[in-house]
């Protein structure tokens, strides 16, 4: 029984790992393609409520946040440092060379402070941890990213709403994720 709740574990680790190695490539590539306004020199840009326009990356991103949380939830801390390197390795590979050293600069240090934040959390509570961990990951990622790619925080207000979107959307999966753990008597790794 221990072995097989050890390897659902590791695999459903390996699938947040997956899902977020995959949210980096494609947040990138959305910033460039998908977006129902699409300037020449600026991101796609997808209304995000309340009259604002975004940069069609920040629903991905927002989404990256979580999957982080949640592989070092089921792999452990240094399968979590694993999957931010790997994450800005795959930035640097994909990422347009003008969004480049923007891309790779505000993903590791959003993460890392998301990362922070999450680990002395999680125990007393999943969902204020992954809430309040992909906050300030996603301010710190908006704030880094939009200095170093446009030199301008035009979208500030915009990349902050939309993120946490996303976070919110994802909050009740998250309290489904715990209840499950709870009755699988499944512990953080």
């Amino acid at each position: 029984m221990m072995t097989q709740r050890i390897s659902r574990q590791h695999l459903e680790g390996a699938i947040f790992l997956a899902l977020f190695a995959a949210c980096i490539p494609l947040s990138n590539w959305m910033l460039s393609n998908i977006g129902t306004v699409c300037p020449a020199n600026g991101p796609c840009l997808i209304p995000i409520g309340f009259g604002l326009m975004a940069p069609s990356g920040v629903v991905v991103v927002g989404a990256a946040l979580l999957f982080r949380d949640l592989v070092q939830r089921r792999l452990g801390l240094n399968w979590a440092f694993l999957a931010i390197a790997i994450g800005a390795l795959l930035s640097w590979m994909v990422a347009p060379p003008a969004l480049v050293v923007a891309s790779v600069v505000a993903f590791l240090f959003s993460e890392l402070a998301d990362l922070a934040v999450f680990t002395p959390l999680q125990r007393r509570g999943l969902v204020r941890a992954v809430f309040l961990s992909s906050l300030v990951g996603l301010v710190l990622d908006s704030l880094i990213f939009l200095q170093l790619a446009f030199g301008n925080l035009d979208f500030l207000v915009e990349q902050i709403v939309g993120k946490t979107w996303i976070v919110l959307a994802t909050l009740p999966l998250v309290a489904l994720l715990r209840r499950h753990d709870e009755r699988r008597n499944l512990q953080p790794a």
